[in-house]
């Protein structure tokens, strides 16, 4: 059963911020032709759009117009269990503008008797930001394995949240992010936030879970999603500790290059989850950076990575006497 084509997801609405701003920016709207979606943006620091942000709107586009694709909350008949998305693999392009519509253009390449496939291009003012490739599948049966979750790691009731830091630090980007932060980040190494690593290396653990209380009965599709939008927050941060650097550094450049994310099972969207992070290599002013996400019942339900290009002073003269990307005051319409 294949939906409409310019019907969007829809996403739940949630009672409290500021998880309540990011499921309305994830809800898009029809576009002009058939599968096509339009959706906006919430304001961010660096002035530019949140790469979490629109992958996650990419594959609910993308996700809307696959077979038996999930529909929250919705009688319609359509199974929701019945191709859920397993990979996902973005190239980002150009940085996004936080006050332009964003259009989400899905190209259909493939429905087979287990598997869809689609592509979705994203675009603002006709030049093209970003490319998703993701992939669905029918529930299957089949042989298992997957990685232990790391054994002694505190719980994120023993650690401290990064919205408590945010609270106790006088500068503009902590206020931003302590007021607006979708995620509650906790870190079990030292946090990157506003000083360097204490010790240098090129691998981390943290728990993070979304801000909020998520809407009970949300389906696996938006759960994957979420998934992926709160992901993307902390990615690269193997690839600053293995340069002993930290996200306010002088003269610090950050881009996502491209993410691809591999879902093993199904994610609870209310949960925390375990990221054991490393960066293998850094060269050429690129960082690549993997991440395995575990349930708290152990269970590996994600595997991650990203290729960033991170630049600094010391490695790029051409960045000298510039300040963070994230000392930019942030810009775009509220939600």
């Amino acid at each position: 059963m294949s939906r409409a084509g310019n019907a969007p997801l829809r996403v739940p609405s949630a009672s409290s911020e500021p998880l309540a701003s990011v499921l309305r920016i994830l809800q898009l709207d029809g576009g002009e032709g058939p599968d096509c979606f339009v959706g906006t943006s919430l304001p961010q620091l660096g002035g530019r759009v949140y790469g979490g942000q629109v992958m996650a709107q990419a594959l609910l586009a993308a996700a809307a117009t696959v077979p038996g694709a999930a529909v929250c909350g919705a009688t319609s008949g359509v199974d929701d269990a019945a191709r859920l998305p397993h990979s996902v693999h973005a190239v980002f392009l150009r940085p996004g503008a936080l006050d332009v519509p964003l259009e989400f253009r899905v190209e259909r390449l493939h429905d087979g008797r287990s598997f869809s496939r689609r592509r979705t291009a994203v675009y603002q003012g006709g030049e093209a930001i970003m490319t998703l490739v993701s992939s669905f599948q029918v529930e299957q049966i089949g042989l298992e394995f997957a990685d232990s979750m790391p054994a002694g790691v505190p719980g994120p009731g023993e650690l401290k949240s990064a919205i408590e830091l945010f609270r106790t630090v006088e500068h503009p980007v902590a206020k931003f992010l302590g007021k607006t932060l979708a995620m509650d980040v906790r870190h079990v190494d030292s946090p990157l936030y506003v000083s360097r690593p204490q010790e240098r290396g090129s691998s981390q653990l943290l728990w993070m879970r979304t801000r909020g209380d998520v809407p009970a009965g949300v389906c696996q599709t938006v759960a994957r999603a979420l998934l992926l939008y709160t992901c993307d927050q902390v990615m690269l941060e193997p690839v600053l500790r293995g340069h002993g650097i930290h996200w306010l550094e002088p003269g610090l450049s950050l881009a996502t290059l491209d993410h691809s994310m591999w879902f093993h099972g199904d994610v609870d969207a209310a949960s925390w989850h375990l990221y054991q992070q490393d960066a293998p290599a850094a060269s050429g002013g690129r960082g690549l950076a993997r991440a395995s996400i575990y349930a708290p019942d152990g269970r590996l339900v994600a595997s991650a990575s990203q290729e960033g290009m991170v630049r600094v002073p010391g490695d790029d003269p051409a960045q000298a006497g510039r300040e963070s990307f994230l000392d930019t005051p942030p810009a775009g319409p509220s939600n």
